[in-house]
């Protein structure tokens, strides 16, 4: 889970003034935390605590009302009702990595990923989406090799993850489709050496930055663990109450990797970024 959020932290700066680079600072004065992580987090304290997720998630919108969501998901928290709206965006798979370390088989996950992703994404493509990247997680951190994960990606999602990252840079553009979106965030972890590489292949194809490196952070979480200086960095962007439930999640969860200092009431805080 903080593989994606570090993600989303780090492509916030990105979203709007895409690079076409690997090289530049990890951490830019300017990052901030964005809906990406404040739906992720929203869906783990669903799974912590069992509360209904689009109660929660209406209830973070109104708390972090700036943090740059979708229009129809802006209309759908506002709304009295809570209809999905056959969303097919790639808001889908940025939320879902909790579901892929929560659980503990793989039909499980699939099972679960659906359902959290049809409160609002109930669209084939969007359940594609969600399910690819919840399933990748788990693979990854089950013990499945790179080979695997590509080989039941391709297979049983139909995603195309032939294309290199060097491939898809000069011509990939923005787009919010979950289809446009999760196969090429798989190929930045797929093609990585290490999380930082991962997250930085992610970025550098330009495009939804934050949400590139904040679904494939949370797949190369799983298969690498997070850096503790990068860990520790995004988690002092968090506010209080995200930088809670983020460390309770991690402490049952991801045993053994939660950051060192998550709960210390010292680390700087940031409110959020609103940066779209």
């Amino acid at each position: 889970m903080i593989g994606a959020i570090a993600g989303d932290i780090i492509g916030s700066v990105y979203e709007w003034n895409n690079i076409k680079t690997k090289q530049f600072d990890l951490f830019n004065p300017d990052c901030c935390f964005t809906d990406d992580t404040v739906l992720t987090v929203a869906l783990a304290e669903s799974i912590l605590t069992g509360t209904d997720y689009a109660s929660l998630m209406k209830a973070y919108y109104r708390r972090y009302p700036d943090a740059g969501y979708g229009g129809f998901f802006q209309q759908w928290a506002r709304a009295h009702d809570s209809q999905p709206y056959n969303s097919w965006g790639n808001g889908a798979a940025m939320r879902i990595s909790s579901v892929g370390f929560a659980f503990n088989t793989l039909d499980e996950v699939l099972l679960r990923a659906a359902e959290y992703t049809a409160v609002t994404h109930n669209h084939i493509e969007g359940i594609r989406g969600a399910q690819a990247t919840a399933a990748a997680i788990f693979l990854a951190r089950t013990g499945s090799t790179k080979t695997d994960i590509r080989q039941y990606t391709a297979a049983n999602f139909h995603y195309d993850l032939s294309r290199s990252v060097d491939e898809i840079r000069p011509v990939y553009r923005f787009d919010e489709s979950c289809q446009g979106t999760v196969p090429q965030a798989i190929v930045c972890f797929l093609e990585s050496t290490d999380f930082e590489d991962a997250i930085r292949n992610a970025i550098s194809l330009g495009g939804d930055s934050d949400t590139l490196a904040c679904i494939t952070g949370g797949i190369a979480q799983a298969h690498y663990g997070v850096p503790p200086a990068i860990a520790e960095q995004a988690m002092s962007i968090l506010d209080e109450e995200l930088r809670g439930i983020t460390a309770r999640f991690m402490s049952g969860y991801c045993p053994g990797t939660t950051p060192i200092g998550a709960r210390d009431s010292q680390v700087r805080t940031s409110g959020p970024g609103g940066n779209s």
